[in-house]
Order: structure tokens, then C-alpha cells, then sequence
């Protein structure tokens, strides 16, 4: 009895830690500026940020974007299965939706968060949007 019990815990562990497990992608989004930083010249309507999600941790601890902007944020996994989520500003991205757009309208600091429990190190896994004037 005690056997069997040991081996489903030992299996439940094993699912656990493969959620962070390598996932190509099919298409990746397109490169943004090493920075993070929305895009554009000047007062530009839109701008697109990237997120890139590896085991654990996001490219940067924070992202910046101008207020009243339009923006198209993506999600690239380089390593692991990962979500995202901007407190306060409504955007979700998960393993079927990649992207999204909104308007960045009020000036503030957001947190980014992941969503799909990846392991350990997930309850870490955070960075910062911050949307300037």
C-alpha cells in the first residue's frame, strides 16, 4: 500500500515539474527592440511589446510604454509553457491566445504576471509594465 503511494505522489511530482517542459513554437512574433520598449517615432498611436517567458523569469524586470498609446503586446516562450497576465489593464495571454491589443490610457505602474503554474520558481515569476507620459 505504501508502495503504490509513494509512486503517485512520485508521478504527480513528475507532471508537476513538466509543465515548465520545452514547447516549440510554430511561429514566432517579430522581433521588437532589445529593450522592450514600445515602438514608434515621436507620439506614435500604437507601439508592440514582446514578452519573452523562459523558466521562471521574463527578458526584463520591466517594460516601459508611453500613455495613449495603442499597444499590441505578444508573448514568446523561449523556454517552458507560460502565461500572462497585466493587472489592471484587462490582458490575458495563455497557450492559445498569443497576442493582444489595448490602450495604454492611464500613467502607472502594472504588474506582469505568469499564469500557467511552470514549477518552483513560478510564485516568482513577475516583471513590471510601466506606462510614462
Amino acid at each position: 500500500m505504501k508502495k503504490s503511494i509513494v509512486w503517485a505522489l512520485a508521478l504527480c511530482l513528475v507532471f508537476a515539474l513538466s509543465a515548465c517542459g520545452k514547447k516549440e513554437e510554430a511561429a514566432a512574433p517579430a522581433p521588437a527592440p532589445s529593450n522592450g520598449a514600445a515602438t514608434g517615432a515621436g507620439s506614435a498611436a500604437s507601439a508592440d511589446l514582446k514578452l519573452v517567458a523562459s523558466n521562471f523569469k521574463f527578458d526584463q524586470a520591466e517594460y516601459k510604454v508611453k500613455k495613449g498609446q495603442d499597444i499590441k503586446v505578444s508573448l514568446e516562450n523561449k523556454e517552458g509553457m507560460h502565461g500572462v497576465e497585466i493587472k489592471g489593464l484587462n490582458v490575458k495571454l495563455d497557450g492559445n491566445t498569443k497576442s493582444a491589443t489595448f490602450k495604454a490610457e492611464k500613467e502607472g505602474t502594472y504588474d506582469i504576471i505568469c499564469t500557467i503554474p511552470c514549477g518552483s520558481g513560478h510564485i516568482n515569476m513577475k516583471s513590471k509594465l510601466i506606462v510614462e507620459s
